[in-house]
C-alpha cells in the first residue's frame, strides 16, 4: 500500500483530446512554442520525481512530524525532506512556470498545475513548502518594486529561498480587518513590524537558506477595517545589500517561530506561531492596499488547495482500487466470480464499486476542471487580445471559489470512501489511507473556509455583477448543448446538463430577488448553491470527455479500455453523483427562516 503512479494517460487525454491545449497555447506568443511533446516530457519527469522521491517520505514524514527547538526557535523537518528539496531545486522544478527574466522556464500555468497535482498526491505536507513559495513569487511579481523583484524573485524562482503568507492572528481568521500587527515607518524607507501571527504554514524550517515572509500589518495612520491593511516583505535573514547582484545574507531578522501547532494532519509541514518584535520589512505595493496585493497570493493558494485535494483523491483511489482487487471477502451476489479462490475480491460488490467510482469520478472531473481553469489563467496573463484576456479573467474569478471548495469537499468525501473500502485496514495507520483522510480535512478550512468561498461565489462573483460572469460561462455550456443536442449517443449527458443549466439560472434569479428583501438569504443558500454550480461545471466537462470517448470508440473495432473506462465513469457521474443537485436546490430554496428563526438562547 501507499503506492502512487502519476495518471499521465488521463492528464494527456484532458490536455490534448479535450482541451486541445497545444492549439490554445499557440494563440499566446509567450507559449506558442510549447508543444505536446514538451508538455508530455515535463509531466512524465514530474511524475517520476513525485513517485520516486517524495512519495516514499509521505508516511514517514507524517509519523515523525516536525521538531521545534524552543531555545533556538528552529524547526527541523522530517528526515529526508531537506534532501528531497535539494533534488527538487537541482532539477529546476521551482522555476517551471516562472518568468525567464528571473531564471524561470516560462512554461504555462496549466503544466505547472498538473505537476502540482502529482506532488500533492505524493506528499501534500512536503509540497506545501515550494507551493507557498510560488504564491509569494506571484505576489511579488505583480506588486513588488523593481528592486524587490530583482533581489527576491531569482531566489524564489531557483528555490534557494522559500516564501510564506502571514495573515492570520489569534483573534481573527478570515476577518482580516481585525488584525493588530503594526508597522512603523523608518527613515531609510523600511518599517519596524511588531505583532504575532498563527497558523503560518512553512513559517520556519531547515530546507532553505532564507524565508521570505509576506506580512499583513497596519501603518500608524491606517483607517479601521480591511481598508487599513498594508503588505510587507519581511525576510528571515536580512540581505547584506538591497542590490539585485548581492543575494548574500546578513543578520537574523526579528521574526521567529514561537511554537509549531500539533495538528490532525499534514504533520510533515510546520504550522507555526510567528512573532515579530520590531522586525525589519519593506512595503509591497501601496499603503493601505495590502489586501488587494495579497489576493494575488490568496487566489493562487485557493487553486493550490484545490489541487491538494485532487491529488489526495487520486492517490486514495489508486490504493483503494489496488486493495479492492486483492482483498477476498464473500461471494458476488450474482454468482461466484473467482472459483479458484476461497472468496471473491471485494471489487465485485456493487457498494465497493460505488465508493471506488465516486473517487474516480471526482478525480477525473476535478482534473479536467483544474486544467481548464489553469488554461484560463494562461490566457488572462498572456493572450494578445484584451477582450479574450477579460473573458478569461472573469472565468477565473467565477471558478476559483468552486475550485477551492467543491474540489476539497469532494476530496474529503472521496478519501473517506476509499478508507471505507479498506474497512478496518483503512482505519489503522499501517495502510496509510487514514493519513489521506486526515490530510484532506484541512483543505476545507484554510485559505478561506468553504463557507467563505460559497459566500464569495454567490455574493460577489454572481450577484454583485447581476450574474454577468455566470451568464458568460453559461453561454459556453449552452453552445456545447446546442452543438450536440441532436446527437442521440450524447442524449444521456446533454439532457441532464441542459436541465441543470436551466435550474441554475432559475435558482440564481430566485435567490437574487429574495436577497433584496433579506441579505441573510445569500448566506443561507450559499453553500448549497456552490455545490450545485460545482456539479454544473463537472457535468459540462464530463459531457465533453464522454463525447471524445464516444468518437474514439466508434473508430475502433474492440475499443480502447481507456475510453471505455472514461465513458463508464461519465455515466456513473451523471447517474449517481449529479442527482445530488436536486436535494441541494431544495436546500438553497428553503430560505433563511429555518436557520435564523431559533433564538440564540434556545440552541
Amino acid at each position: 500500500m501507499r503506492e502512487y503512479r502519476a495518471p499521465l494517460r488521463d492528464m494527456q487525454f484532458v490536455l490534448h483530446e479535450v482541451l486541445h491545449v497545444e492549439k490554445e497555447l499557440q494563440q499566446l506568443p509567450k507559449h506558442a512554442e510549447t508543444d505536446a511533446d514538451i508538455i508530455n516530457q515535463v509531466l512524465e519527469e514530474g511524475g517520476k520525481f513525485a513517485a520516486s522521491v517524495i512519495a516514499p517520505l509521505n508516511y514517514s514524514g507524517d509519523r515523525e512530524g516536525c521538531h521545534f527547538d524552543p531555545a533556538s526557535h528552529a524547526v527541523t523537518t522530517p528526515q529526508g525532506f531537506k534532501a528531497a528539496y535539494q533534488q527538487y531545486i537541482q532539477a529546476g522544478w521551482p522555476a517551471l512556470s516562472c518568468a525567464q527574466e528571473y531564471g524561470g522556464q516560462d512554461l504555462p500555468v496549466v503544466v505547472n498545475t498538473l505537476f502540482y497535482e502529482m506532488l500533492n498526491a505524493a506528499n501534500q505536507a512536503w509540497t506545501m513548502y515550494p507551493g507557498l513559495s510560488h504564491g509569494a513569487y506571484e505576489c511579488l511579481l505583480a506588486h513588488g518594486t523593481e528592486q524587490q523583484k530583482n533581489l527576491y524573485l531569482p531566489q524564489l524562482v531557483s528555490g534557494a529561498w522559500t516564501g510564506t503568507m502571514c495573515l492570520t492572528e489569534a483573534h481573527c481568521g478570515t476577518d482580516l480587518g481585525l488584525l493588530r500587527t503594526k508597522a512603523i515607518p523608518q527613515a531609510d524607507e523600511s518599517y519596524k513590524i511588531t505583532g504575532s501571527k498563527i497558523f503560518i504554514s512553512a513559517g520556519e524550517h531547515d530546507m532553505a537558506a532564507n524565508i521570505v515572509h509576506l506580512v499583513l500589518a497596519r501603518l500608524p495612520d491606517a483607517p479601521a477595517g480591511s481598508k487599513g491593511i498594508s503588505l510587507f516583505l519581511v525576510p528571515k535573514f536580512l540581505p547584506n545589500s538591497l542590490s539585485n547582484t548581492d543575494a548574500s545574507l546578513g543578520e537574523r531578522n526579528a521574526i521567529s517561530c514561537g511554537a509549531i501547532e500539533e495538528k490532525m494532519g499534514i504533520h510533515g509541514n510546520a504550522t507555526c506561531q510567528m512573532h515579530l518584535d520590531g522586525a525589519t520589512g519593506w512595503l509591497i505595493g501601496e499603503p493601505h492596499k495590502g489586501l488587494n496585493a495579497m489576493f494575488v497570493f490568496m487566489n493562487a493558494a485557493r487553486l493550490g488547495v484545490g489541487m491538494q485535494s485532487l491529488g489526495l483523491t487520486e492517490v486514495a483511489y489508486q490504493n483503494a482500487l489496488h486493495y479492492a482487487k486483492e482483498r477476498l471477502q464473500m461471494r458476488s451476489l450474482s454468482g461466484v466470480k473467482a472459483p479458484e479462490q476461497a472468496a471473491d475480491p471485494i471489487i465485485v460488490h456493487p457498494d465497493v464499486r460505488r465508493m471506488l467510482l465516486t473517487a474516480k469520478a471526482y478525480a477525473e472531473g476535478g482534473r479536467a476542471f483544474a486544467a481548464y481553469l489553469a488554461l484560463q489563467i494562461d490566457k488572462e496573463l498572456h493572450h494578445p487580445d484584451a477582450k479574450v484576456r477579460q473573458i478569461a479573467a472573469d472565468q477565473v474569478a467565477l471558478l476559483t471559489p468552486i475550485a477551492k471548495a467543491f474540489m476539497t469537499d469532494n476530496g474529503w468525501l472521496a478519501t473517506s470512501d476509499c478508507m471505507q473500502v479498506l474497512g478496518g485496514h483503512g482505519y489503522i495507520c499501517e495502510s496509510g489511507m487514514e493519513q489521506y483522510v486526515r490530510d484532506a480535512r484541512i483543505n476545507m478550512i484554510y485559505e478561506g473556509t468553504n463557507g467563505i468561498q460559497a459566500l464569495d461565489l454567490l455574493g460577489r462573483k454572481v450577484l454583485q455583477d447581476q450574474g454577468a460572469k455566470l451568464r458568460q460561462f453559461g453561454a459556453q455550456i449552452q453552445a456545447f448543448i446546442e452543438q450536440h443536442g441532436l446527437d442521440e449517443s450524447m442524449d444521456e449527458f446533454i439532457t441532464p446538463l441542459a436541465d441543470l443549466a436551466v435550474k441554475v439560472n432559475k435558482l440564481t434569479m430566485e435567490i437574487a430577488m429574495k436577497a433584496q428583501q433579506n441579505p441573510d438569504e445569500v448566506g443561507a443558500a450559499a453553500t448549497a448553491y456552490l455545490r450545485v454550480l460545482g456539479h454544473l461545471v463537472y457535468a459540462y466537462f464530463f459531457a465533453q470527455m464522454a463525447k471524445v470517448a464516444l468518437v474514439e470508440l466508434e473508430k475502433q473495432e474492440h475499443g480502447d479500455p481507456f475510453y471505455r473506462s472514461k465513458l463508464s465513469t461519465a455515466r456513473f457521474y451523471f447517474a449517481r453523483l449529479l442527482p445530488e443537485t436536486a436535494t441541494l436546490i431544495r436546500q438553497a430554496r428553503s430560505g433563511a427562516a429555518n436557520l435564523m428563526a431559533l433564538d440564540v438562547e434556545l440552541f
